[in-house]
């Protein structure tokens, strides 16, 4: 049997108040027209999938219960813990309401061009940032995950994947590139779904932890989860001929149980990360090599480009910090204001 969760205070305060403005509420639209939900009727739970205005829950049992979602509640994401009310099954099928959101220990959100920015997945440990030779190792992309993952203070993993298809040149300049990260402190792993290269190593950051997929479509997020979780049913895209982009295989976030324990939550790819959302202060900050030098220029307001003075650009000169990231750095502060929407009503 499932447990009535223990619900501090202020949860309880929530309730009483969601009740009563239920109650008072006489405009319902139908998705919660279900019955006003009280402490004693809550069970705790974890959201394991999110399908446009519902979201499956599963309980301390193990049991999923496809729930609408109360009004009051700004948005409920993969590995979300809530509390939610549990009725008789509907013919929609949908057969509970989540009531409440607990706190997030962490969110990752990604920027929206129509939306702002937009939450993907709630309390992870570990963000699993997927690049591949195919449709090409992008430096930058990583970069731009690290920025993400720095931000919102999310572990960082980068796998480069489909290693089968470097030749050994290949794979020592593959290296080579990589070998900036694994300077810094990132785990950095070379991965196989052709020859399993890689994939025990995977597995083992995995264990008993929360985590997510990122990159580009195409490099393999799929494929290496079938690899990981054979029965998890995923979609593989080819990557195109044409364009040499994948076509996107994941249509609904779900939360996936691992069978040595921890979690893997799988969201829609995402080809490019954008960072307009995020303050350029906050961005210089997310390259962990620049932090020791930040606030010791000679200028307050210093770009780090070609103001006399400027520390990073002299370490840089040193030899103390990578060439390639300091450019990836200006390139992705150059996208900046170019990529962030005005949001301005033309008619």
């Amino acid at each position: 049997m499932a447990k009535k969760p223990k619900l501090t205070q202020r949860q309880k305060r929530q309730v009483a108040a969601n009740r009563n403005r239920r109650l008072q509420d006489k405009q319902e639209s139908p998705e919660s027209n279900s019955p006003v939900a009280d402490e004693a009727s809550l069970l705790s739970g974890q959201v394991i999938g999110r399908f446009g205005k519902h979201a499956d829950v599963e309980d301390a049992d193990g049991v999923v219960a496809r729930c609408h979602i109360r009004r009051t509640i700004d948005s409920v994401v993969c590995g979300d813990k809530v509390f939610f009310s549990k009725g008789a099954d509907s013919e929609s099928g949908v057969s509970g309401v989540i009531e409440i959101v607990e706190d997030r220990h962490s969110l990752l959100s990604r920027p929206d061009f129509y939306d702002g920015v937009k939450p993907i997945a709630s309390n992870i440990d570990q963000i699993i940032i997927v690049s591949a030779v195919v449709p090409s190792l992008s430096l930058n992309i990583i970069d731009r995950y690290l920025v993400a993952c720095e931000d919102i203070g999310i572990q960082p993993i980068i796998v480069l994947n489909k290693v089968e298809l470097l030749s050994a040149e290949e794979r020592e300049d593959a290296i080579a590139q990589l070998a900036t990260y694994t300077s810094l402190g990132y785990e950095v792993l070379f991965t196989s779904c052709k020859n399993s290269e890689g994939l025990a190593s995977l597995n083992a950051c995995l264990k008993d932890k929360i985590s997510i997929f990122v990159g580009q479509s195409g490099v393999g997020k799929s494929s290496l989860i079938n690899q990981i979780l054979p029965n998890a049913d995923e979609l593989v895209g080819d990557v195109s001929d044409n364009s040499g982009l994948g076509q996107h295989t994941t249509t609904a976030a779900k939360l996936l149980h691992l069978p040595a324990g921890g979690d893997l939550i799988d969201s829609p790819g995402i080809r490019e990360f954008n960072l307009w959302h995020i303050p350029v202060e906050r961005v210089t900050s997310g390259f962990i090599e620049f932090r020791d030098y930040l606030g010791g220029c000679k200028f307050r307001d210093c770009k780090h480009l070609n103001d006399p003075g400027c520390l990073l650009r002299e370490a840089v000169e040193r030899g103390e910090i990578s060439a390639a990231r300091y450019a990836s750095y200006h390139k992705i502060l150059a996208t900046l204001e170019e990529q962030r929407p005005s949001y301005t009503n033309p008619y």
